[in-house]
């Protein structure tokens, strides 16, 4: 582990519904992780749309015990930070929390949108540019994007923690990408 690491924990999956809700984790175990704090560095251009600007100050503000759920739905979102591919500066996005045995599924939706989201486009750039926040302390991370079976096994974990993908996935004529998020190897 490199210096001034610190190992942290996360549960296993968002898949229990009363950790969901509760936002305690309840007991669904713990995978071992490390963070080495922000690993981007570099000019931050916060979003345009208040809402989401507004939510990742409260959530980084408050170590991700205030704004930690999508609006009113009491549903876990995280905060994805990433490099702008084209202008290089920092963007951070609220995406919902799909977590899996440390891993988590990043659901480029758009709310069922005909386009990718703009986030998607820097990870596909740099998938290693990429800071994942989820509770207190955000982690280093390295992105994939997957296909076939896996992403059958990842869209229907992704369902169960947000119903609306759903419908999103209706939506739109475009396949809704998923890319997983993995902690980088200490």
């Amino acid at each position: 582990m490199h210096s001034g690491c610190r190992a942290i924990s996360t549960p296993h999956s968002t898949l229990d519904a009363d950790a969901v809700r509760d936002r305690g984790h309840g007991d669904t175990g713990v995978a071992p992780r490390y963070s080495c704090g922000m690993p981007l560095t570099g000019d931050y251009e916060p979003s345009p749309s208040g809402w989401v600007r507004d939510q990742v100050e409260q959530y980084e503000g408050s170590g991700g015990t205030a704004a930690n759920t999508l609006l009113d739905t009491g549903l876990p979102v995280i905060i994805v930070t990433t490099r702008g591919h084209r202008s290089g500066k920092l963007r951070k996005t609220p995406l919902m929390r799909v977590e899996h045995d440390g891993e988590y599924a990043l659901i480029a939706s758009q709310g069922g949108a005909p386009t990718h989201p703009q986030w998607y486009f820097n990870l596909i750039e740099d998938p290693e540019a990429v800071t994942i926040q989820d509770g207190p302390a955000p982690f280093d991370a390295v992105v994939r994007e997957v296909h076939g079976d896996e992403r059958a096994v990842w869209w229907d974990r992704a369902v169960a923690a947000f119903a609306p993908y759903a419908d999103y996935e209706q939506r739109t004529d475009r396949v809704i990408p998923v890319l997983i998020a993995a902690p980088k190897p200490a």
